[in-house]
C-alpha cells in the first residue's frame, strides 16, 4: 500500500512539474529545455546532467516536438507508463488550453500595438532560453575535432543548403556512430 501511494506521489509530482514547464515556457520546445533541465536534474534529481544530453538527443532524433518526447522519456524513466503518461499530459495541457483559449480572443487585439509589442517581447525571451540550451549543451558535449567539423557541417546542411532536419540528423547519427566504430578500433 505504501510503495503504492509512494508510486502516485510520484506519477502526481511528475505532472505537476511537466504542468509548470509547459504553462510558463514560451517558445516552444527548445525554449523548454533550460527548465527542464532545471527541474528533472537539478531540483528533482530525477535523472542527472549526462541523461539529459542523451534525453534531448533521443527526443531531437524521434518524431513529434522535442519537449513531448522528453517529458515522456522522463516521466517513463520515473514511473513506467504511467508516469510518461501524465508526464505527457502536464506539459500538453497547458498549451492546449492557452492555444485554445487564444484562438477565441487573438482575433479581436491583434491590432493593438501592445500585442504586437508583447510577442516581440516574448520572442526576444525565447531567444535567450534557446542561447542557454545551446550553451548548456556545448558545455557537456566533447571537444574534439570531429564534434566540431559535424557540428559545422550540419548547421551549414539546415541553415544555409535548407536540407531536411530530419536528414541531417540521421547522418550526423551514422557519422557518430562510424567515428565510435573507428575511434575504438584504433584504441584496440
Amino acid at each position: 500500500m505504501e510503495e503504492k501511494n509512494s508510486r502516485l506521489k510520484r506519477i502526481l509530482t511528475l505532472f505537476i512539474t511537466f504542468f509548470k514547464i509547459g504553462a510558463f515556457t514560451f517558445g516552444g520546445g527548445y525554449a523548454m529545455i533550460p527548465l527542464i533541465q532545471r527541474e528533472v536534474v537539478e531540483n528533482k534529481k530525477w535523472i542527472t546532467d549526462d541523461d539529459i544530453l542523451e534525453v534531448i538527443a533521443i527526443a531531437e532524433s524521434t518524431p513529434g516536438p522535442i519537449a513531448i518526447n522528453s517529458a515522456t522519456f522522463i516521466g517513463y524513466k520515473v514511473a513506467g507508463f504511467w508516469g510518461s503518461f501524465f508526464a505527457t499530459l502536464g506539459v500538453v495541457l497547458p498549451s492546449f488550453v492557452i492555444i485554445l483559449a487564444i484562438s477565441f480572443v487573438l482575433r479581436e487585439f491583434q491590432h493593438l500595438k501592445a500585442v504586437k509589442y508583447a510577442f516581440f517581447g516574448i520572442r526576444a525571451g525565447v531567444l535567450a532560453l534557446l542561447l542557454k540550451s545551446v550553451w548548456t549543451m556545448y558545455k557537456k558535449c566533447p571537444k574534439k575535432v570531429f564534434a566540431y567539423a559535424l557540428l559545422g557541417l550540419a548547421f551549414v546542411s539546415v541553415a544555409v543548403l535548407d536540407l531536411p532536419v530530419l536528414l541531417v540528423i540521421i547522418c550526423c547519427a551514422v557519422a557518430g556512430l562510424i567515428n565510435s566504430i573507428i575511434v575504438r578500433r584504433r584504441a584496440k
